[in-house]
């Protein structure tokens, strides 16, 4: 079976719509960084530096520094698949982080998308 497209996209390219995203709804581009600095164990240098390297997703989530115990626990919907059921694992990774938008994009409170 083929790899997902998604997969060889440079983050860089997803991650101003991420930003947007939580823009249109009145949140900022500090709480996406948060949330992904959470999700991935990134420093703000680190993260920035994934940006201006244009490193695709693949290699966005293979050199995160610790990736979030905590994910485990993000439940829901995202494109019409449930988080919790996906198989392939850099999928997964990839839709918990479109899920932790999803919900600062709704109104959720920093406390409930980190799971705190």
């Amino acid at each position: 079976m083929a790899e997902h497209r998604i997969f060889s996209m440079a983050f860089a390219k997803v991650y101003p719509m991420y930003v947007q995203k939580a823009e249109r709804k009145g949140r900022t581009q500090k709480e996406v960084d948060h949330i992904i600095k959470w999700l991935t164990g990134y420093t703000q240098a680190g993260l920035q530096k994934q940006i201006k390297k244009e490193n695709d997703f693949r290699t966005f989530f293979d050199e995160a520094p610790a990736m979030q115990e905590k994910r485990r626990l993000i439940k829901g919907v995202v494109c019409g698949v449930r988080v919790e059921d996906i198989e392939e694992p850099l999928m997964q990774e990839i839709r918990y982080l479109d899920k932790l938008i999803d919900e600062l994009a709704k109104g959720k409170t920093m406390e409930k998308i980190l799971r705190e």
